[in-house]
């Protein structure tokens, strides 16, 4: 009896693993035949350069020098997801530092960019900070009112401040596309990673 109960729950794991192997292949196939993404703008990176897009991270880091010798470096990964109606699923969390040269500070804007219409994007400041190199992270000094405090025409005055130093559609519309291809890329490694296991495990 006890060989039989053996054999029998030998089985069932040979089923259940079957199965999931079935699954994660039919999955791979979708995946594989979905262009979720094909019809959006492409955006281009205009004068920044990609500095890091590693296969195993979630972010991106662009950076430019300007001519004067101003710095600037945009970091970005997926956000939540936004539940709007357009192919975008998440909307993607940009932080821009802006360095002049010489000095010891610089401006951080931490945005939120999101799909706009049909095809496009935009984004929106959340907050922004003029930090000294000597501010400690999470300390108590004041960094700044609530973005959404300040004038309205003080609101439209620093998203024009980062609109002229490359921070517009075209660069808006790269981190979308680029930040979801890449999390799809990932998705799809990790099923097939998966795939792998259950079937050297069959």
């Amino acid at each position: 009896m006890r060989r039989g109960t053996q054999i029998l729950r030998k089985s069932r794991k040979v089923v259940e693993d079957l199965n999931l192997l079935k699954i994660l292949q039919s999955e791979i196939s979708h995946e594989l035949t979905s262009n979720y993404f094909q019809d959006k703008e492409s955006g281009s990176l205009g004068d920044f350069t990609l500095e890091w897009n590693s296969s195993l991270s979630q972010d991106v880091v662009l950076q430019r020098k300007s001519e004067s010798g101003e710095e600037i470096a945009v970091s970005a990964l997926l956000g939540q997801e936004t539940y709007g109606e357009g192919q975008f699923p998440r909307e993607v969390l940009m932080k821009v530092c802006v360095r002049k040269p010489g000095l010891n500070s610089m401006l951080q804007f931490d945005c939120g960019v999101s799909e706009k219409g049909v095809h496009g994007s935009h984004f929106n400041i959340h907050s922004a900070y003029y930090l000294q190199s000597s501010t400690v992270p999470g300390s108590s000094v004041y960094r700044g009112p609530s973005f959404s405090s300040l004038d309205p025409q003080l609101q439209d005055a620093l998203k024009e401040y980062l609109v002229a130093r490359g921070i517009g559609e075209n660069l808006t519309n790269f981190l979308l596309l680029t930040l979801h291809k890449k999390e799809q890329g990932q998705y799809l490694d990790w099923l097939r990673k998966l795939e792998s296991f259950a079937a050297t495990d069959k």
